[in-house]
């Protein structure tokens, strides 16, 4: 029988491709609580030294360079088989669309590292294209003309689309993924602890809207005890299982 699955992804699916997280025991923002302050709206804001930092650090973080992982790729495989009607991912490492699945799933609820922004005109960039002139201009700026200004460029701040400390979630995206919930036969959280609001709120809320979920995390979450279904095996090696079951079973 066929049936829509919506997902929600936090950093237990990251780290099972490499990149450590940002709040587990040995997570960098644990061990290095300092550096919380890459992701401050108001320190970039502030100081041209921290946007520097902010940018360096990004680039040299393991989230610039990382690669999908099986999980990922696991996740494009239930969308190719029309089973995936959502993505909600707390990550922004991007690595869904790396991965290859589509806008149409994809709901970056802590935005996402792959694209940026000028703060003043609103112009978009593909980070990468900023990242590879780092070292030109460190504290990035927006080169777009703008034609009621006498054609001079803008020269607005330019930032990561990442969620930073003291910003909003992007416009919709909470909406979008509870809308999406309703419609889906199950739920899945995979590597999230549910620590982090309002995305953890994902999970009461399919429970209280009678769609069955499931929880596939190494440690225990704060809603274990309403979730249908408990998996602690590592995610690289359960959500291929898992997601291979589900299509077989939607084609018998």
């Amino acid at each position: 029988m066929k049936k829509t699955i919506a997902v929600l992804t936090g950093a237990g699916i990251s780290t099972s491709a490499g990149i450590p997280d940002f709040r587990g025991p040995d997570g960098v923002w644990t061990k290095h609580p300092e550096q919380m302050n890459v992701y401050d709206i108001d320190a970039f804001l502030m100081s041209k030294e921290d946007r520097e930092y902010s940018w360096r650090w990004q680039k040299e973080s393991p989230v610039w360079g990382a690669k999908p992982g099986v999980a990922h790729k696991a996740l494009v495989d239930l969308e190719k088989a029309g089973l995936l009607n959502l993505l909600a991912t707390q990550n922004f490492d991007a690595l869904h669309e790396k991965a290859g699945n589509s806008d149409d799933v994809i709901v970056n609820l802590h935005g996402t590292i792959g694209t940026s922004h000028c703060m003043k005109c609103h112009a978009k960039y593909d980070t990468a294209e900023i990242m590879d002139r780092l070292d030109e201009e460190p504290d990035p700026r927006c080169h777009r003309r703008l034609p009621y200004s006498g054609n001079m460029p803008c020269n607005g701040m330019i930032k990561t689309d990442v969620v930073y400390f003291g910003e909003a979630l992007p416009e919709g995206a909470m909406e979008k993924s509870m809308q999406r919930i309703t419609e889906a036969d199950e739920f899945w959280v995979i590597g999230s602890t549910l620590e982090v609001f309002p995305a953890a709120s994902l999970a009461p809320f399919a429970v209280q809207h009678h769609v069955p979920m499931t929880i596939m995390n190494m440690g225990s979450t704060q809603y274990d005890g309403i979730a249908t279904r408990l998996i602690r095996e590592p995610i690289q090696n359960a959500l291929p299982k898992l997601v291979a079951e589900t299509i077989a079973e939607a084609q018998s």
